[in-house]
């Protein structure tokens, strides 16, 4: 009988169960828990103490990934399970979360798949229903996809026996993850079931996996800019749900977004700070493998290198399987092909080979990188076996486009059209075909395609500019940078098609001429259409007083004008404005640094390396070295 001195306890594990079951509220619920573990360990309440015990385990494997944190739930969990009779209900339970945590730390199953069928010969249909999401956890590794189905349809069908809602909830998200992991094209479906249960029972945690999802898929419709914000959004929604993987999710997803827009190097402060983070999973191995990506894309070869021997240990294939471990080997490939390390990408593909025809998806669906068909392709590459290459990458953009991850599939089909380049040579119709449609598809989704593989870098060491549509390919030694158009990018291009050369800013100014016309008929027709749209966008922004928006317009629309009228060579060569050479050098040497700049925001080597090979005032020239 309870003491009747400690009458709290038992509101404090209602209110902790409430938090936790019927409202996802990790943080809350932990709060509750602690409070009643300690009145009731002070009290002598050993079956409070047990049910404190047990909620302080959370809903997930592994809430508590600090070494003092889970080491003390661990130590209060298993005196909690000394005190308290071994046959009974709340030991059982207390035993499948011990095991459980077990279990996922050291990287296993087997000894929470043989207490769940233990369990189901129990009769406790909490247990049970506890049990079938502890094991699933447990088992989300790529080969599991079948066990995975079967424990969450035990789960939802377990639900009817439980009465709680939760357990329904978190079938249905078991579910869900599992068809995205598994490229089933119904996985939406699942998802919009899910969704409908939480909008008549919410639950935090579980809506904060559904918004991970939702900025995955975010991303694999190419709408990069708005998945950022998305993911910004979700991470918060974690934060508030106290889901611990918060942090180590929004890396993820900045990780994917960062990458298809060519934009990986800038992640490396992050990731190095994130990658030694108590707050990851001890099985986690993919924010090594995307330091060790980002450094090889930023040129940091040595870096590069030390965290990809890290990985690989004495044997790439003892890398434990996990929810992470498919990102963490398609980074392992992208890095292995920045550095030609054949050895590595030979370990890695036949490590994935089984998993051909899956997609690559961190975690529950918090980030997707496409078919894993497009990683053997790169691997293949790398190791020099062109046609196999292409055959994974032909099919990698075919997995890609039936998964409507377009990026994915942008990127499949410009590795594609350079593995053909490399077999057949550049001037191969089918390699122009791919890559002048992996060009088109990359400025719609604001891309940056990487540079030919397999091309060794210019031996002059200059920089070369190639006008595509509304973009500039900017090529330095095997980098590629993908930069909107911008009278500065123009002026660049002239600078770099005469190297050595003085040009006067005047001239530049002017239109360039005995260089080159800066604008092609694409170009032309572009600016012309354009122009059409833009009084109409001036008056709409007037209209609603964003003045400063619609004065970039008018900008727009005046350098519009002015680019057509010297293209067409109207009265020859156009005026210099009034106060000649002087306006001139002002005026060329602010759009080059604005161009340097953008350059600079997507590839900081080829940005760095131009502002010190360009030299602007009077005379303008590029000099590299």
């Amino acid at each position: 009988m309870r003491p009747p001195s400690c009458p709290d306890i038992q509101v404090a594990i209602l209110r902790g169960e409430r938090a936790l079951f019927e409202h996802g509220d990790l943080q809350r619920a932990r709060r509750w828990f602690d409070t009643a573990y300690r009145e009731a360990q002070a009290c002598g309440d050993l079956a409070g103490l047990a049910r404190a015990a047990l909620g302080l385990g959370g809903i997930w494997v592994h809430e508590h990934r600090t070494a003092v944190e889970s080491e003390q739930v661990r130590v209060r969990q298993r005196h909690a399970l000394s005190q308290v009779d071994p046959g009974s209900p709340i030991a059982l339970r207390l035993r499948l979360r011990i095991q459980g945590e077990e279990d996922y730390r050291g990287g296993t199953h087997e000894g929470i798949l043989r207490l769940l069928a233990r369990t189901r010969s129990s009769g406790d249909a909490l247990a049970l229903a506890e049990a079938l999401s502890l094991a699933h956890h447990c088992v989300l590794g790529p080969e599991h996809g079948a066990l995975r189905l079967e424990l969450a349809g035990e789960l939802i069908g377990q639900a009817a026996a439980t009465g709680r809602a939760c357990d329904l909830i978190m079938g249905l998200m078991w579910r869900t993850a599992d068809l995205y992991l598994a490229g089933d094209p119904h996985a939406e479906r699942s998802l919009q079931e899910l969704r409908a249960v939480l909008a008549d029972h919410p639950h935090l945690a579980v809506e904060y996996v559904a918004g991970a999802i939702e900025v995955m898929l975010t991303i694999r419709a190419g709408r990069l800019e708005e998945a950022e914000k998305l993911a910004d959004g979700c991470f918060e929604r974690g934060v508030a749900a106290g889901d611990i993987d918060a942090t180590g999710w929004y890396g993820g997803q900045l990780g994917a977004i960062r990458w298809y827009q060519g934009r990986a190097a800038e992640l490396l402060p992050a990731l190095a700070d994130l990658v030694n983070s108590p707050t990851l999973s001890p099985i986690d191995n993919s924010y090594v493998a995307g330091l060790a990506l980002a450094a090889a894309v930023a040129g940091d070869r040595r870096r590069a290198a030390g965290h990809l021997a890290r990985l690989r240990g004495r044997d790439l294939a003892e890398l434990p399987s996990s929810s992470s471990w498919m990102v963490a080997m398609y980074c392992v490939v992208e890095a292995a092909h920045l550095l030609q390390d054949a050895d590595t990408a030979a370990a890695a593909y036949a490590l994935l080979s089984p998993y051909a025809h899956l997609p690559v998806i961190a975690s529950l669906g918090v980030a997707c990188f496409g078919s894993v068909r497009h990683s053997l392709g790169m691997a293949a590459l790398t190791t020099g076996d062109l046609d196999l290459a292409i055959a994974h990458l032909r099919a990698a953009v075919h997995d890609n486009l039936a998964l409507g991850h377009w990026p994915a599939a942008t990127l499949s089909r410009c590795r594609l059209g350079q593995a053909l380049a490399l077999r057949d040579g550049h001037a191969d119709a089918a390699a122009r075909a791919e890559l002048a449609t992996a060009a088109h598809e990359a400025a719609q989704l604001g891309m940056v395609l990487p540079a030919v593989v397999g091309r060794p870098p210019e031996s002059d060491g200059a920089c070369r500019f190639r006008r595509d549509g509304r973009h500039w390919r900017v090529e330095l030694n095997g980098r590629v940078a993908l930069v909107a158009h911008s009278v500065g990018m123009a002026y660049l291009a002239t600078l770099a098609a005469d190297p050595g050369q003085e040009i006067p800013a005047a001239d530049l100014a002017a239109g360039t001429p005995g260089h080159g016309p800066l604008l092609d008929d694409v170009a032309r027709d572009s600016f012309r259409r354009r122009l059409t749209r833009l009084q109409a966008e001036i008056d709409e922004h007037e209209s609603a007083q964003d003045l400063e928006r619609a004065a970039a317009l008018r900008m727009e629309r005046e350098w519009l004008i002015a680019e057509l009228a010297a293209a067409a060579g109207l009265g020859g060569r156009a005026r210099v404005p009034a106060g000649g050479e002087e306006r001139a050098r002002i005026a060329v040497g602010k759009a080059i640094r604005r161009a340097l700049a953008r350059i600079s925001a997507v590839d900081p080597a080829i940005g760095e390396e131009l502002r010190a090979t360009v030299q602007t005032g009077v005379r303008c020239s590029y000099r590299p070295g």
